[in-house]
């Protein structure tokens, strides 16, 4: 699976940890940034690597900053993307079973070391299970589209 992974300053750390986890999976992984700890601007990145994956250049995205939410928030602002911040591995099979996330966010200061690996894997490891789901996800696939503009 190609994943791509972004941070900004308050990510770095995991996001090393995260590259490694991956490689080892024998995920592809791609890096958009951000590359140190001086101060940087979540946005950027977070639009980055949401673009690579509403655009299939990427399976799924992960971005970490300090709280995650600015990343998801900025991330669900690109057309195809559905974001999901997870604090919990069942919080990210649930978001994949029900919602078909297809990026992920992570809070660099409030998710345990020890528990970030289970939460990147129960996300990358669960399938969509459609059905009804299915259902609620098109509806907003067909909001999104209705009300885009470029």
């Amino acid at each position: 699976m190609k994943i791509v992974i972004g941070s900004d300053h308050n990510g770095v750390a995991f996001k090393k940890l995260l590259a490694a986890h991956l490689a080892a999976r024998h995920d592809e992984v791609v890096d958009v940034g951000s590359r140190d700890e001086s101060s940087a601007d979540y946005p950027d990145f977070a639009f980055e690597a949401a673009e690579l994956v509403a655009s299939g250049a990427a399976d799924r995205g992960i971005l970490v900053c300090g709280s995650g939410i600015g990343m998801a928030m900025a991330a669900n602002k690109v057309r195809g993307v559905r974001a999901a911040l997870c604090h919990t591995p069942d919080a990210a099979r649930l978001t994949r079973a029900h919602n078909d996330a297809n990026v992920l966010a992570l809070a660099g200061w409030q998710t345990a070391k020890e528990d970030v690996l289970r939460i990147v894997d129960d996300f990358l490891d669960t399938a969509f299970e459609g059905g009804r789901h299915e259902r609620r996800v098109n509806k907003i696939k067909d909001y999104e589209e209705g009300h885009w503009k470029p």
